[in-house]
């Protein structure tokens, strides 16, 4: 290779990285759903602010390095994105900004970057099916994963939706019938369809996985779909029924392949690997991309059956039918050992009691050329026993992943790695923080929030920030000796994961989406 040719693969890396989170368009910022940023001189004292008296506004004069805030629902467990512009944030409709869409809904809101300004919504109604399938005043537990000006969604209604990023202020295109999707029945059963306006959001097109596949989606549909070269794949939610016992759907594909331009259906993963036969809980796992030491592209889920699989991208090699492809399995990997699943007389241990089976709530995260996974339950069903992996994704020889190492002294988790510089920074729901060497699984220090964590550790400008269900966003530094920068108390649980993105430092709690920035001064409201 010449020192031209070296010179310039130098400087094309050096400028793909500067650049790879201008924006953060997605669920970790990346394919590969690493939760680290390149963004510099990021804020470490950050004020919220105070309520205005009788009001859920902020008084701008109260905070610090603050830019705006803006009011999302009342529960917000979406991490929100940004691109072209735009914020969208996954939250309920406890603060209608529509006298439209009055009442229960999963909302998509979205904001202008610069202002904070509520540009547009997608209201998406009730399931009408409860609990069981969609619980009431959760609202859109994901966010748009954005990919140009569109952003795709899995929906409170179990939808896998594209929508317009510029919303409707082009026209209303693709889908075309907002007006229907919108419309709730009234107290008499009437359907009157609620016809779109400059608030509304452009619908390109939904793929139904209830009516399309029979999926059975449990208490609520959600993980963030990964798009790769034009293809959309993303979990269902198939799951059990009230009872936890029953599975209404155990032949319903856990995981599926959607072309992005169309929402036509592609592509599923093996039936004979059984995954929704086996579901404990529910699949709500988010997947990730990784790359093998050949340059080929794997696709990782993380399965409600406690196994980690790793498919081959769509192709119509493995075709099922005319229209269908199977997503080829390349390896599998059982993240939920032996002695959670069975007791020392070879019993099975009861589910949901602290020293039983978990699934695969954790997105897996591709770093340094291996997978980092971990197993957890519904934060509902409380504390126990957990594990995590890093696998080598690179193949045996056989279907069988193996470990480079796993770590038990992890508790159940929801949360998601960030990997960065051979350091795995790490919680569980139980409320610390883990670094370990990424390639060995050494410990080298744990920190206790001391309040259950939902979100994920973002790691910037030589900081991580993680914020917990007390409402504490924690800061410490990156790096082998564990040192706390600062704390940030604000008024609601922090759910979702810090985002940098632009200069801005931008923090969802359950009830505001606040943008904050070093020397930054509250602009006019």
């Amino acid at each position: 290779m010449t020192t031209l040719t070296k010179t310039t693969l130098l400087a094309a890396a050096l400028a793909s990285a500067a650049s790879v989170n201008a924006d953060w368009t997605q669920w970790g910022g990346q394919n590969e759903r690493n939760f680290i940023s390149s963004e510099k001189n990021m804020p470490v004292k950050m004020n919220p602010g105070k309520k205005k008296k009788g009001s859920e506004d902020i008084d701008m004069s109260t905070t610090e390095n603050c830019l705006w805030v803006a009011k999302l629902g009342s529960q917000a467990y979406g991490t929100c994105t940004v691109s072209n512009g735009k914020i969208l944030v996954g939250t309920n409709n406890e603060n209608p900004r529509s006298p439209k869409h009055i009442g229960d809904r999963g909302i998509v809101m979205c904001f202008d970057e610069k202002t904070g300004a509520f540009k547009w919504q997608l209201a998406a109604p009730k399931l009408g099916a409860g609990k069981v399938s969609d619980w009431e005043f959760l609202g859109m537990c994901s966010t748009p994963t954005i990919v140009g000006d569109k952003g795709y969604v899995v929906t409170n209604r179990c939808e896998i939706m594209c929508i317009d990023l510029k919303g409707l202020e082009d026209g209303n295109q693709g889908y075309a019938d907002e007006a229907k999707y919108m419309a709730v029945p009234d107290k008499d059963g009437k359907i009157t369809p609620v016809e779109p306006d400059s608030t509304d959001a452009d619908i390109l097109w939904i793929y139904d996985m209830r009516s399309e596949l029979g999926v059975f989606p449990h208490n609520i549909a959600s993980n963030y779909p990964l798009v790769v070269d034009g293809k959309v794949y993303a979990a269902t939610s198939n799951g059990v029924d009230w009872s936890h016992t029953n599975l209404p759907a155990p032949t319903a594909p856990s995981f599926v392949c959607l072309d992005a331009e169309t929402g036509k259906y592609e592509a599923e993963i093996p039936a004979d690997l059984e995954v929704s036969e086996n579901i404990m809980h529910c699949n709500w796992a988010s997947p990730c991309l990784a790359t093998a030491k050949d340059g080929s592209k794997q696709i990782i889920f993380g399965a409600g059956d406690g196994w980690v699989y790793a498919f081959g991208t769509a192709d119509k090699k493995n075709k099922i039918d005319d229209e269908i492809s199977e997503l080829p399995l390349i390896w599998k990997y059982n993240a939920c050992p032996k002695e959670y699943r069975e007791d020392e007389k070879g019993e099975k241990r009861k589910y949901a009691e602290y020293d039983g089976p978990s699934e695969i709530i954790s997105t897996p995260v591709f770093a340094e050329g291996l997978v980092f996974i971990a197993i957890g339950q519904d934060p509902e069903h409380g504390e126990g026993v957990g594990m995590m992996s890093a696998i080598d994704p690179n193949g045996t020889g056989d279907l069988t992943g193996k470990a480079a190492w796993t770590f038990k002294g992890i508790e159940r988790t929801i949360s998601s790695p960030a990997v960065k510089d051979g350091l795995c920074y790490m919680p569980d729901y139980t409320g610390r923080l883990f670094c370990f060497e990424a390639k060995t699984g050494k410990e080298l220090w744990k920190f206790d929030t001391k309040g259950h964590i939902w979100s994920n550790p973002l790691v910037v400008d030589g900081k991580i920030y993680l914020g917990n269900e007390e409402g504490e966003l924690f800061i410490l530094a990156e790096g082998k000796e564990m040192k706390e920068l600062g704390t940030v108390e604000f008024p609601s649980p922090v759910m979702g994961t810090p985002v940098a993105s632009n200069g801005v430092m931008y923090i969802s709690t359950h009830t505001h989406l606040y943008a904050f920035k070093e020397g930054g001064k509250p602009l006019a409201q």
